[in-house]
């Protein structure tokens, strides 16, 4: 974590210097610096949810092995096995399918962050429709949509966000979903649309971050919505 943090202060260490050459520079590259910048928060964003996901699959293994080892002193004082009964099977969670899962998803999100966006995005089709259940399923379709925006598809990219927003819309890629789909509205020149979207972001999500309710202003502010 404090690895991924460090690279993030490096990039804006390295936008700083341009900042005072700014007005200086051309718009155009002015603003494809600003998405190039942008689009390197993203990806350490996904990294960090990678941990974060990692940290409580961990949390909850643990969990399930001090339960478990609670399960079989229990047996063990009240005699059973003695008795010659067997404790009756606990129902769990089948790991090689949580494995082949946390896997296909590791190795989509690299080929995402290689800058490999076909290959991501046949990662994260892939993952979605073996594992459209998983806990990491709302995350894979957000970042489906970020292989299209990465490459300015924008019209494939609206789509996944917003099969995003409407399949997983209480996933904690909700939100990011939900702006993603207004900015790539606006790239397609549908500012109105795109003001729709982002009046909603209130009422769906009051519980949004800080970042993400600035992110929304700001946009609404940049396409004019009143």
């Amino acid at each position: 974590m404090k690895q991924l943090q460090f690279r993030f202060l490096i990039i804006i260490a390295l936008a700083l210097p341009s900042a005072a050459a700014a007005q200086r520079l051309d718009p155009v590259h002015v603003e494809d610096r600003f998405n190039q910048l942008q689009q390197s928060i993203t990806v350490l964003t996904g990294q960090i949810e990678q941990l974060q996901y990692r940290n409580q699959q961990l949390q909850q293994q643990l969990e399930k092995m001090q339960a478990d080892y609670e399960f079989r002193l229990e047996q063990l004082e009240k005699g059973g096995s003695r008795a010659g009964t067997a404790p009756a099977a606990r129902p769990r969670t089948p790991a090689a399918a949580h494995g082949n899962a946390d896997q296909a998803y590791h190795d989509a999100f690299k080929k995402l962050q290689d800058g490999d966006y076909a290959g991501a995005e046949n990662g994260f089709k892939t993952f979605l429709q073996r594992f459209p259940q998983h806990a990491l399923a709302g995350n894979a379709q957000y970042w489906l949509g970020e292989t299209f925006y990465a490459r300015r598809d924008y019209n494939n990219a609206m789509t996944a966000f917003a099969e995003g927003y409407k399949a997983y819309k209480s996933s904690p890629k909700g939100p990011d979903n939900l702006l993603k789909l207004g900015i790539t509205l606006a790239n397609l020149g549908r500012k109105p649309d795109a003001c729709a979207i982002f009046a909603r972001f209130k009422q769906d999500y009051p519980r949004a971050t800080d970042l993400q309710k600035r992110r929304i202003e700001q946009e609404r502010q940049k396409d004019g919505c009143s």
